[in-house]
């Protein structure tokens, strides 16, 4: 994808950036658990409107944007030269045709100053996986689960299918 930009979040598409989000994590939810799902953080949505507000409250916002047309979103944390991803979704019916990479790849130019970045994302997220170690250049670096909670977290390590969560680092020589 080569016309891909991404756009400061504005207050009039928060409410649409939220709802997309959901929409993206209950897809990938479904693609692992099908209709058995029950991971859910509130009713019916496997990530909750408070985490997603929580991170764009604590983060800068973006909307990844494609020839005029919105198909994603990602919330960054900069904190001089470490980095880190919150949140990262591509709309399911645009998986797979390089919108993800292509955005990530902007956001890498876009924070030169960043040399170390960081994101987490739950354990049955193959797809996510994939991208962030064999297309993005991470290294899974942790396993948060019952037996190692994240200290970040206040419900790591309580157990459960959904608990499990990889974090990746990713360092750049600049």
């Amino acid at each position: 994808m080569k016309n891909v930009t991404l756009t400061r979040l504005e207050d009039n598409d928060r409410e649409q950036f939220i709802l997309d989000n959901q929409e993206a994590f209950r897809y990938g939810a479904m693609q692992e658990f099908g209709l058995r799902d029950d991971h859910y953080e509130e009713d019916g949505e496997i990530i909750s409107r408070e985490t997603i507000e929580r991170s764009i409250d604590g983060g800068t916002a973006y909307r990844i944007v494609v020839d005029g047309v919105v198909y994603g979103g990602l919330v960054l944390r900069i904190n001089g030269a470490h980095g880190e991803l919150e949140l990262l979704f591509v709309t399911p019916t645009a998986h797979s045709k390089g919108i993800g990479y292509a955005a990530w790849c902007a956001v890498e130019a876009l924070y030169p100053e960043v040399t170390v970045w960081e994101t987490c994302t739950p354990y049955f997220e193959k797809r996510n996986i994939h991208f962030y170690v064999n297309r993005c250049g991470f290294h899974i670096v942790e396993f948060f689960n019952e037996k190692h909670p994240d200290p970040h977290d206040p419900d790591s390590g309580k157990g459960g299918d959904f608990d499990g969560m990889f974090r990746f680092e990713k360092y750049i020589e600049r």
